[in-house]
């Protein structure tokens, strides 16, 4: 939990009323749980009534529970352990359907990401793809099956895309070490944050690149790395994390980059699909008529 408001509640608690003093003490002790409850939920919890706790938020400096919830929920997410997020995941879910939470929570987030991302900065790094030299793209852990979605497209657009494994920290950066102010790196990080991660962007900088950070907040630790940086939201999801609107923010960065170099990627696709039949890669719509009849 973030060290200021955990002073903030330290040094005013004496003032606080009696329950102002439940509300905070709990926030304290169970501040995972807590960051996942709504004002009127926290308060049957402690005790008191919707509105005190409404009150306390805006005696915190929050102009709202909503901010308050907002930033308790950013402080927590890269730091609960699997464990945790299971015990969480549980009390938000409850007996409610599993498909209908999840899938409505995803619709929520994509729809926030859309309302959010900045268009010049999504315009921004579309132009600083098409200038790079290099295309870099580097995901750790979950965000491994960003990085490889969006390198597998990009291949077939761009003629010199690298794709960093980074099962190997030490050939992450042997991978890496001809990266140099033409190129560009596009980092993809989402909680639990990885050390892996913000060490490359580290040694990206250093050498003068281009970085274009996809992550889910202003202040994730790889934000201030970035040339561009473009935020999807991303919730906690039990002990995995929502990476839904991640994944439609690449797919609409993957569209970007193809309308701007349509003639291009036209010729690519035309020369593609010669080769898949050539070698048969794909199944055919008669293949699947000839199985229907058999």
């Amino acid at each position: 939990m973030n060290s200021s408001l955990l002073t903030v509640l330290e040094h005013n608690y004496r003032r606080f009323s009696k329950g102002q003093k439940k509300i905070a003490a709990y926030i304290t002790e169970n501040y995972d749980k807590a960051a996942f409850m709504t004002a009127a939920a926290l308060g049957r919890k402690v005790g008191v009534s919707e509105s005190t706790v409404v009150r306390f938020a805006t005696e915190l400096g929050f102009k709202g529970y909503p901010q308050l919830q907002k930033e308790l929920q950013q402080m927590i997410k890269s730091k609960l352990t699997a464990v945790q997020r299971m015990e969480v995941s549980q009390a938000l879910i409850g007996d409610s359907d599993i498909i209908d939470s999840v899938l409505t929570g995803d619709i929520e987030l994509i729809r926030s990401t859309a309302e959010q991302t900045s268009r010049e900065a999504f315009s921004a790094a579309i132009a600083e793809i098409n200038r790079a030299r290099r295309i870099y793209i580097l995901g750790v852990r979950s965000s491994a099956a960003l990085a490889s979605f969006l390198a597998f497209y990009f291949n077939l657009v761009f003629e010199s895309v690298v794709l960093v494994d980074t099962s190997s920290a030490s050939e992450m950066f042997e991978q890496m070490f001809r990266i140099g102010k033409e190129d560009i790196c596009i980092a993809i990080s989402f909680p639990r944050y990885s050390k892996q991660t913000v060490n490359a962007l580290r040694f990206i900088a250093d050498r003068g690149a281009k970085i274009i950070a996809l992550t889910d907040t202003e202040k994730s630790p790889i934000a201030s790395f970035a040339t561009h940086l473009l935020v999807a939201r991303s919730d906690m999801a039990s002990v995995v994390d929502s990476l839904t609107a991640p994944l439609s923010l690449i797919n609409a960065l993957i569209v970007g980059v193809t309308l701007t170099r349509r003639d291009e990627v036209y010729q690519n696709f035309n020369a593609l699909e010669n080769i898949w039949d050539e070698y048969q890669v794909y199944e055919k719509a008669e293949d699947f008529a000839d199985h229907a009849e058999s």
